[in-house]
């Protein structure tokens, strides 16, 4: 006997809106549907990664932007606007707050528990949800209790367990079920009921035999998502699915390769599948902003080669919705037409982040004690640091805050690429300084004493959620990225009394410092890059004595560079930094893998190791503003002449460099 979907007849639906005194409005599709057509809606989460309640664990503060206690309130509501509802998952549940490093490395997972993900999802009334690359990163024994704890299934398609793949992938011996025909009841424009087969097949990226390899190899195989799909779909029709949903854990791109990572486009255009749920990528489609312009993608429509598909962004910032208008025809359905939206759970009033909707009291209930031990994880310290982390002078001199995130990156990577064709390649790291005042105010610094630190001190080190990417270039490409970067400076004539330094147009995450190479910057000579990456004096040359090895770098010698996704796609405007030379897509965000650096290293030094200053010029001198409590920590940079020179403005301190 089939299930009824998730239904709300016309007339409830306008009593519970007279009673509640709200206007709620159903989708066209509803509205307007025929006896013999019904609307279905397809609701997504996506990339929930532990994010379950509105709080931002490494900042140890509420955050309106996330959260699955707020995203279920969309829930709730756009299942009033369908006469059909059902509700699925899209992957990577597991890692990506401390609240899921709390479960896997503190409380652990005993048979019989129930992940904090879990008592969330139990509660919203999902049909299905599939695996994303973040679910393996505690191991297959903890995904496994995980999973049992559900009370919703899984499928995936492209998982093997074992270490042979069959020569058709239908012998395949799956980690889990490759689909599942979920048999439902449609309520059509007329009132009636009718069945209906749903087919809902997932997919993983094959990229996790790379990406957690310690866990994986000689236990599971991938196969690539488009080889899965056209194996196991045609199957699904045989068994009577009259549409076919891909949960497609894979982000969105044109360029087409085995084994792709973001394989969602050439997904949608296998026969047979009426709609792809996307994620992965942490962006949203449809939308405005994210996959403008690529060729079969229509961001405005929500379309992938004609075929409807979302993209939720990420921890709960969104409800990505599919909606389906659905004919019967001979007793089967087909689609005949279909919309997408990505709706957001805040919006931005006066450059501010505003909730637009609130938690669902019962998930937040669940979560308490929850909630409530991981606040006492992230505020016990996790290792030491030898040095304090500070950044009051992070733009005039090598630092301990961006030196940090330089080894931490370059400690991530090194043992990722030892297995790669990089493996013997020099390995650079570039980082900025993110907290260094400006429109951030004079309190807006890093600033960690010597001694214990806590998982929460990490958001002190690394503001935003970026993922880390490697780029591949030459030694004419590290200077041209350096002399992009040293465009933060003014330039300063010489022999003369306190000239400006910082050019407050240029934003300060936009100056990286590299590790692994040393180097000097000529203030005397006028920037060749302007803060938007035009070249306005070509003829420039600012980054002198730029050394590799203690040897003048060779220009045409390759190097690998660790930084983050946002400079590797091209954030910033950097020369010939895009994601043409990425060579590496990490799957962790930056603030993770210092996390995991700290606790793997027990006692940090973040000593700045001073790879870079400034050429000397004699009777010169420049001032910059920087927080008052600047003055604690004079003493410790050796590279400079630093004095005070009295009181800037809005309770910024004015300090002097004696060039």
């Amino acid at each position: 006997m089939s299930e009824p979907l998730r239904s709300i007849s016309r007339r409830a639906l306008l009593q519970g809106a007279a009673a509640t005194g709200a206007l709620i409005v159903l989708h066209p599709f509803s509205a307007s549907a025929a006896a013999n057509q019904a609307h279905l809606r397809i609701m997504e989460t996506t990339d929930i990664h532990v994010n379950l309640l509105p709080y931002d664990y490494y900042a140890d503060k509420a955050n309106d932007t996330l959260g699955l206690s707020r995203t279920a309130s969309l829930i709730e509501a756009v299942r009033k606007e369908a006469a059909n509802s059902m509700l699925i998952d899209n992957g990577d549940l597991l890692q990506g707050s401390p609240m899921g490093d709390y479960v896997a490395y503190e409380r652990g997972m005993k048979e019989g528990d129930v992940h904090p993900v879990m008592k969330g999802m139990n509660l919203l009334d999902y049909a299905c949800s599939t695996l994303g690359n973040h679910e393996f990163n505690y191991g297959l024994s903890f995904l496994d209790k995980v999973l049992a704890g559900a009370n919703f299934p899984f499928v995936c398609a492209n998982l093997i367990r074992g270490t042979e793949k069959a020569a058709n992938p239908r012998d395949d011996k799956l980690y889990l079920k490759p689909y599942l025909i979920l048999e439902k009841r449609l309520k059509d424009g007329a009132g009636a009921e009718h069945p209906i087969k749903i087919g809902v097949i997932g997919f993983v990226p094959p990229q996790i035999l790379v990406w957690d390899a310690k866990n994986l190899a000689g236990n599971v195989l991938t196969r690539d998502i488009v080889e899965a799909a056209r194996a196991w779909v045609p199957q699904m029709k045989e068994e009577g699915a009259d549409i076919v949903i891909a949960l497609s854990h894979s982000g969105i791109d044109i360029k087409q390769a085995d084994m792709m990572e973001n394989a969602s486009y050439f997904l949608a255009g296998v026969e047979g599948i009426d709609a792809v749920f996307t994620g992965h990528q942490h962006l949203v489609f449809p939308g405005k902003k994210d996959f403008q312009q690529l060729a079969g993608v229509d961001a405005e429509k929500g379309t992938l080669q004609g075929k409807p598909a979302v993209m939720a962004g990420f921890w709960g910032s969104h409800m990505g919705m599919i909606d389906l208008l659905l004919e019967r025809d001979g007793g089967k359905w087909r689609v005949v037409s279909a919309t997408s939206e990505a709706r957001p759970i805040f919006e931005r009033v006066d450059n501010k982040n505003k909730a637009v909707v609130e938690d669902v009291r019962s998930v937040v209930d669940a979560l308490k004690v929850d909630h409530e031990a991981t606040l006492a994880y992230v505020r016990r310290p996790v290792g030491k640091t030898s040095a304090p982390l500070y950044s009051y002078f992070a733009l005039v001199a090598d630092d301990p805050s961006v030196q940090i995130v330089s080894q931490a990156q370059s400690w991530y990577l090194k043992d990722i690429l030892k297995s790669t064709q990089w493996k013997d390649m020099p390995l650079l790291s570039a980082a900025a300084p993110f907290k260094a005042g400006g429109r951030g105010g004079a309190d807006y610094y890093t600033d960690v004493p010597a001694g214990d630190i806590a998982i929460k001190n990490v958001a002190d080190l690394y503001f935003y959620p970026n993922t880390v990417r490697a780029v591949e270039i030459t030694g004419a490409q590290v200077k041209e990225w350096l002399e992009m970067s040293s465009g933060i400076f003014r330039q300063i004539e010489p022999g003369k009394a306190d000239q400006p330094l910082i050019n407050t147009d240029f934003p300060s995450y936009n100056f990286d410092v590299i590790d692994g190479v040393t180097y000097r910057i000529d203030l005397s000579q006028p920037p060749k890059y302007d803060a938007k990456g035009n070249v306005i004096n070509a003829g420039s040359s600012r980054i002198k004595d730029l050394m590799f090895n203690d040897k003048p770098i060779d220009p045409a010698q390759k190097f690998v560079v660790a930084t983050n996704n946002y400079r590797a796609g091209g954030g910033g405007n950097f020369p010939e930094i895009n994601e043409s030379k990425v060579i590496y897509e990490a799957p962790d965000t930056n603030r993770d893998v210092i996390v995991r650096y700290i606790v793997a290293e027990g006692t940090i030094n973040p000593s700045a190791d001073a790879n870079w200053s400034f050429l000397p010029l004699p009777e010169t001198s420049v001032v910059f503003e920087t927080g008052a409590k600047a003055r604690d920590f004079i003493s410790q940079v050796k590279t400079l002449k630093i004095e005070p020179a009295g009181e800037g403005e809005n309770g910024f301190a004015k300090y002097r460099i004696l060039l």
